[in-house]
């Protein structure tokens, strides 16, 4: 009897909507660079190659930001309103352009070495994909970030690319089995100012209706909590 139980389970989930989207967590969040399974960053600027893995990485995640990438698989979309497609549910969904030049400064375009060169590195953040999920539910989630211990003297200034926003438009996403062409949108962070010589515990943070970014034991939870050390 319970043999036949789940098999009548089984058969009536569908493969492309998950039966229990109401209880999704709030999305967590990852960033890149991301070598060696650590999110600690540190460099010298002096010596290439020791940011070096870090372009190279950097460059790899943004291959299918290319922008000819873009332009040959995904339309253009209206910013500011989410792309809600009711069409049937197996039907393959259209999917938003996001353009790596879009990311300006940290774009690796415009200056290669994504800022390292400089000693003012770029990290890319990006949250977790759910199915149907409609960050903020109307208003527009945003980034920031802050010291997360230490003195805030130690963050001068930082910049957001496209901006600090997530645009509702690459939302919601559909799932892997028809909406195969989606590019996940990220947030590039580029510090500007920093203080070198020293190891800084960063927190970078989504902020908006229904994120939950205090959970003490979870360090990815509406947020990402990593070090970064530049030294010169």
């Amino acid at each position: 009897m319970f043999i036949f139980y789940m098999y009548v389970v089984l058969i009536t989930l569908s493969p492309y909507t998950p039966r229990y989207r109401d209880r999704v967590a709030p999305p967590g969040v990852t960033i890149r660079p991301y070598i060696k399974h650590a999110y600690n960053i540190a460099f010298r600027v002096s010596q290439p190659s020791s940011w070096q893995p870090y372009v190279d990485n950097l460059e790899l995640f943004l291959k299918e930001y290319d922008d000819k990438v873009q332009e040959t698989r995904n339309i253009p979309c209206t910013p500011g309103a989410y792309f809600v497609q009711d069409s049937d549910e197996t039907a393959v969904k259209k999917a938003c352009q996001f353009k790596r030049s879009q990311l300006m400064k940290c774009s690796g375009v415009q200056d290669q070495t994504f800022g390292y060169s400089q000693g003012q590195p770029c990290i890319l953040l990006k949250m977790n994909r759910i199915i149907g999920y409609q960050p903020g539910y109307g208003t527009p989630i945003t980034v920031s970030c802050k010291i997360q211990k230490g003195e805030q003297s130690h963050l001068q200034s930082l910049d957001f690319f496209p901006s600090e926003t997530f645009d509702p438009m690459y939302f919601p996403y559909y799932g892997k089995l028809t909406h195969v062409n989606y590019t996940q949108p990220v947030v590039a962070i580029h510090f500007t100012g920093i203080t070198r010589n020293q190891t800084l515990d960063l927190q970078c943070q989504l902020n908006g209706k229904g994120i939950i970014n205090t959970v003490n034991n979870d360090r990815f939870l509406g947020r990402i909590i990593f070090t970064l050390t530049v030294n010169s």
